[in-house]
């Protein structure tokens, strides 16, 4: 790793006390294939948890930004810049590659020189410490797919939700070419930065990639403070960047499919299933009541009112609840 010419890959993690799940993340990093072409920056912005000492005992590179001056979009811009390798991996410190196939499967699309970017998968493995509702229960193999507009007026004449479509990006788990990321690097925003690069590389002419096979284990406990700010946001980023409300499904046909599909799982005891399903339903009612305080701001105070109940209501991004290192 020390040899600069030998950097194929640069892992970027921005992170901050992320004692209890960076191991684990580092962990599965580094029993990749091509760990022997591979550097990790990792971009701590203040961490006081442990986290620093923890990193001592991986091989990675440790960048310090003041955490006044975090965005996710320019900070990981930064990490892009510090980058040796041709092709930047974006990640974060609670996400888990679930196989030592990961970089190499993503890799494997970028002999197309169209391609700018691949963009792989979030999943939940089985653990009954986590929602059910949320377990990767595949019922086919996953085949890759790509977008591309060589004219772009072919996507921009598009409508909004569906030009949002093409757009389901992640950097939680994504590889970029670093020559075209360059060009093409995030716009200054808290939250989004990876769903709107999609888009303008998109009306760049580039290519995209989704490619489901190369997985990550990543999840996040989530109560109704943290499911209303995150139905929030996604609500906001539908509205001023697509120009569209996108409602969180029938709130009766989903109590319904809740209890369905929790009273079928064999695998839970009756306590455990009551446990769940009051879970999910809580998640639901934060939804619903983030759907019905976003459309009121929408239709009767236009995008200078949604912009101020964002403020309000969320503010900075809300962080999910880890389980503790043991």
């Amino acid at each position: 790793m020390d040899d600069v010419n030998s950097i194929e890959y640069s892992i970027v993690i921005p992170v901050k006390n992320g004692y209890d799940t960076i191991e684990s993340c580092l962990t599965g990093i580094f029993g990749q294939t091509v760990r022997d072409k591979m550097e990790v920056i990792v971009i701590d912005s203040g961490s006081t948890d442990g986290t620093l000492e923890l990193l001592k005992k991986f091989p990675v590179i440790v960048h310090h930004l003041p955490p006044g001056e975090f965005n996710h979009g320019e900070t990981r811009n930064l990490g892009v810049r510090l980058a040796k390798g041709e092709f930047v991996v974006m990640t974060v410190q609670d996400a888990t590659a679930v196989d030592e196939h990961w970089l190499e499967t993503m890799r494997s699309h970028f002999d197309d020189p169209e391609v700018a970017g691949v963009c792989g998968q979030q999943i939940v493995l089985k653990d009954k410490t986590k929602n059910p509702l949320q377990w990767f229960r595949p019922v086919s193999e996953a085949k890759p797919f790509s977008f591309q507009f060589v004219d772009k007026q072919q996507f921009t004449s598009l409508g909004g939700k569906e030009q949002h479509s093409y757009c389901n990006w992640d950097d939680v788990n994504a590889m970029y070419r670093k020559s075209i990321k360059e060009k093409l690097p995030f716009r200054k925003l808290m939250f989004s930065e990876d769903t709107l690069w999609a888009k303008d590389a998109l009306e760049a002419g580039y290519k995209i990639v989704y490619d489901y096979r190369a997985r990550v284990n990543h999840y996040h406990h989530q109560n109704y403070k943290f499911y209303f700010k995150r139905s929030y946001i996604i609500l906001y980023q539908n509205y001023k960047f697509y120009n569209y409300i996108k409602y969180p499904k029938n709130p009766i046909a989903k109590v319904a499919e809740i209890k369905i599909r929790l009273l079928r799982m064999s695998e839970l005891s009756l306590s455990e299933k009551w446990k769940w399903m009051w879970y999910n339903l809580n998640l639901l009612r934060a939804a619903w009541v983030a759907a019905l305080i976003f459309t009121y701001h929408a239709k009767f105070k236009g995008m200078e009112g949604v912009e101020a109940s964002q403020k309000r209501y969320v503010g900075f991004p809300p962080q999910g609840v880890q389980a503790k290192k043991q």
